[in-house]
């Protein structure tokens, strides 16, 4: 049997799997907030206590870079070791992923009840897949196809430069450069960038901000749910609120068809990480796509890829657990999991 675990700053889930069952049926399951526990050890021995299941091998997606085996969790002080792990739990071996390697190597395990279709294409069998992923930062990743299966890449592309593509945005740009020694898409499309743009419409006086909202994002912890919730209620709803989502789901498909460009991905661009399923009306209003698709002489390359909106929030956690199913298979003489 195997641990497989999707690993962030914010919670901890790990699931027991087996190869009979396969990664979409865990045998026991459960999630820890992360900020408790000193390291994943402590999680891990938490869990097997709950748990009460042998595990031979385990398989982790982790919020941060892997090298060499090991990886820093964004956001949370913990140093993770494949080795290390294998020998606290005499286990066989342990299997270290990019959170959004993870959730890469998940899409092709989802089912039609998983997805919503902004755009249903023309999919190329075997034509390259794109994700990206805006959450607490923005993940970009794309998958391969192999002659037998796809195969995941991870990358760091939500930290390249930010890229404006109107007047708009060009002051924007401006504005953070004179906040950020870089200014990436990151900081402009994901949970932390949220509260970038709508500072920059505040302080732009492109729409005034109510007094109303203004106690509201004082007295929260987290300002993205405030201008997110509020933009997406038709009786809260101001200019400034919806300006911002507006302008947020124009980057995204922007980045999008960036994405997709440059990784030709003819297979279908996967939109995932917490704020795409939140924010379903916004992405359906012709915005994201019309932005997907405006790359000039290029633009008719974007018209047939499929653009869905990934619905289940386990996927980075299945993609784990068929990677370290497959690993087992394989062991075992298998060509792959079943």
């Amino acid at each position: 049997m195997l641990l497989a675990g999707d690993i962030g700053g914010t919670k901890t889930h790990l699931a027991v799997f087996s190869v009979e069952a396969g990664p979409r049926a865990p045998l026991f399951e459960a999630t820890f907030p992360s900020p408790r526990y000193s390291s994943l050890e402590s999680v891990v021995q938490e869990f097997l206590r709950q748990a009460s299941l042998p595990v031979e091998r385990a398989s982790f997606g982790v919020a941060g870079p892997v090298v060499r085996g090991r990886a820093t969790i964004t956001n949370l002080p913990w140093a993770i070791d494949a080795t290390h792990i294998c020998e606290a739990f005499h286990l066989s071996s342990v299997i270290l992923l990019n959170d959004l390697e993870s959730i890469a190597t998940g899409v092709p395990l989802l089912q039609e009840q998983d997805l919503r279709t902004l755009h249903a294409g023309q999919p190329v069998s075997g034509g390259a897949i794109a994700i990206i992923a805006p959450g607490t930062g923005l993940g970009e990743a794309f998958l391969t196809w192999d002659g037998t299966c796809y195969r995941a890449h991870a990358t760091e592309g939500g930290h390249t430069d930010f890229g404006p593509n109107n007047d708009l945005e060009l002051e924007m740009l401006r504005y953070l450069k004179r906040r950020f020694e870089h200014v990436s898409y990151e900081l402009v499309c994901s949970g932390m960038g949220l509260p970038n743009i709508y500072a920059y419409l505040r302080d732009s006086r492109y729409a005034a901000e109510p007094s109303w909202l203004a106690e509201q994002l004082a007295a929260a912890s987290d300002p993205t749910p405030v201008i997110v919730n509020n933009a997406l209620d038709p009786k809260k709803a101001c200019k400034l609120t919806t300006g911002t989502l507006d302008l947020f789901v124009s980057i995204l498909g922007a980045e999008a068809g960036n994405l997709a460009l440059k990784t030709l991905a003819t297979g279908g661009v996967y939109l995932g990480g917490g704020i795409p399923p939140r924010i379903i009306p916004a992405l359906e209003t012709g915005r994201l796509l019309q932005a997907f698709r405006s790359k000039g002489r290029l633009s008719h390359v974007l018209a047939d890829v499929p653009v869905r909106v990934i619905l289940n929030p386990k996927v980075a956690l299945m993609g784990a657990a068929w990677a370290g199913l497959q690993e087992i298979a394989l062991h075992n003489g298998k060509e792959s999991v079943p």
